[in-house]
């Protein structure tokens, strides 16, 4: 788990939103992980940052996001160059994975929660 970063987009402070558990549940998991959303505050200690963040080292981006508002942030995603992004249900874009594989990024259509709770995150 050491030194892979996931990044959250599309975190919320709404306890109800899969964004919200997935972060509380990496954090529980041990898994360390930075927040970026439209809200302002804090989910379990981690505060949730704004503005595209020059993040580094970041392993698996998944999003909480759907297509329709991802085309703001590929050019930020593909930025940090992640090794794998995770497109959780609803967020699905054959667009925005089609140039991360280009880029050599790897894709996974899946849930990050599932995959938490289920063991197979990494």
């Amino acid at each position: 788990m050491e030194n892979k970063l996931t990044l959250v987009l599309g975190a919320s402070l709404n306890e109800h939103r899969y964004s919200n558990l997935a972060v509380r549940l990496l954090i529980q998991k041990g898994f360390p992980v930075v927040a970026v959303g439209r809200d302002t505050g804090e989910i379990e200690g981690v505060e949730i940052q704004h503005n595209n963040p020059k993040i580094n080292d970041v392993d698996t981006v998944t999003l909480y996001l759907g297509a329709q508002r991802q085309p703001d942030f590929y050019e930020y995603i593909l930025g940090l160059n992640p090794k794998r992004i995770i497109f959780n249900p609803g967020a699905e874009n054959p667009v925005l994975a089609r140039k991360a594989q280009e880029q050599g990024i790897n894709v996974e259509n899946a849930c990050t929660l599932v995959m938490l709770r289920v063991g197979n995150y990494f």
